[in-house]
C-alpha cells in the first residue's frame, strides 16, 4: 500500500494519558484520512466505545486507571475489534504477553509517527482479509472436520455449533492455511499473507495466534507443524454456497 493511500472512513481510538501524543497521533493520523478520537482514562475508553464504532483500538499500556493488558483481555470477551499496544516494555516476553491477551500487534514507545501508521495500516489490512479473500468467491463458507468457517461474517462455529471467539489476526491466519490445505507455509509466508512487510524480521505473533488457534479448534492434528518447513493445514476443505441447505 502507498504512503497516500487509507482505507475510506477508518476510525481509530486512541487511548494514552500522555496529552502530548495524544495531540501528535491525532494530528498526523489525519493526515492520511485517518479519523482518531484520543482519550486518556479507561472510563473515556469506555464512553468512547459505548457511543461510536471504531475500526482499531491504540491502546497504551501503563494508564491512571487501570492497565492496557487487562483491557485488552476483557475487551476479547465482547469486541473482535484490532488493537496495536503501545508499550514503553522493551522486553520480548512483556511483549508476548500483550499478544497472548488478545493484541494484534504493538508498537513500542518512542516510536514514529511513520511506523504507527504501517502498523495501523497492516492490522486493517490483514483483519480485511483482502489479500485473498478477494482472490475467491467471497460467497461461501468454507468447511472442514466438521467446522464452519464464513468468509463474509468471519465467524467460526465447531462442529457442535458453538461460536468460537477470533481475534482478527486469528481469523485471518486461519483463512490463510484454510484456503491452502495441505500446502507447507513458513513463518515469513504467514506473516506476508497476514500481515504484511511492515512486521519486524523477528515478530512473535504468528506463533502466538498459532498456539491460540490450535487450543480454540480443539484438535493438534489440524495445523501441524513440519519440522525445518512451517505450517500446514492438514484437513480437507470443502465449500458451500450461501443459502445452501446444510
Amino acid at each position: 500500500m502507498a504512503e497516500s493511500e487509507t482505507p475510506e472512513h477508518v476510525r481509530v481510538l486512541l487511548l494514552d494519558d500522555d496529552a502530548e501524543i495524544r495531540r501528535l497521533v491525532d494530528e498526523y493520523l489525519s493526515q492520511y484520512q485517518i479519523v482518531c478520537r484520543a482519550v486518556a482514562t479507561q472510563a473515556e475508553l469506555k464512553r468512547a466505545m459505548a457511543s461510536e464504532h471504531y475500526d482499531l483500538l491504540l491502546l497504551d499500556i501503563m494508564l491512571p486507571d487501570g492497565d492496557g493488558l487487562s483491557i485488552c483481555r476483557d475487551l476479547r470477551q465482547s469486541s473482535t475489534i484490532p488493537v496495536i499496544l503501545l508499550t514503553a516494555l522493551a522486553d520480548e516476553g512483556d511483549r508476548v504477553v500483550g499478544l497472548e491477551m488478545g493484541a494484534d500487534d504493538y508498537v513500542t514507545k518512542p516510536f514514529s509517527a511513520r511506523e504507527l501508521l504501517a502498523r495501523i495500516r497492516a492490522v486493517l489490512r490483514r483483519t480485511s482479509a483482502q489479500a485473498w479473500v478477494h482472490t475467491r468467491n467471497e460467497r461461501v463458507d468454507l468447511t472442514f472436520d466438521g467446522w464452519l468457517l464464513s468468509v463474509t461474517k468471519r465467524t467460526l462455529h465447531s462442529p457442535e455449533g458453538v461460536n468460537i471467539t477470533l481475534t482478527g489476526g486469528e481469523f485471518d491466519l486461519l483463512m490463510a492455511l484454510v484456503l491452502q490445505p495441505g500446502r507447507v507455509l513458513t513463518r515469513d509466508q504467514l506473516l506476508e499473507m497476514t500481515k504484511g512487510r511492515t512486521g519486524e524480521a523477528f515478530d512473535r505473533s504468528v506463533d502466538v495466534q498459532l498456539s491460540r488457534l490450535r487450543k480454540k479448534l480443539g484438535n493438534g492434528d489440524l495445523i501441524k507443524t513440519v519440522r525445518g518447513g512451517g505450517y500446514q493445514f492438514s484437513a480437507e476443505v470443502t465449500e458451500r454456497k450461501l443459502g445452501a441447505a446444510g
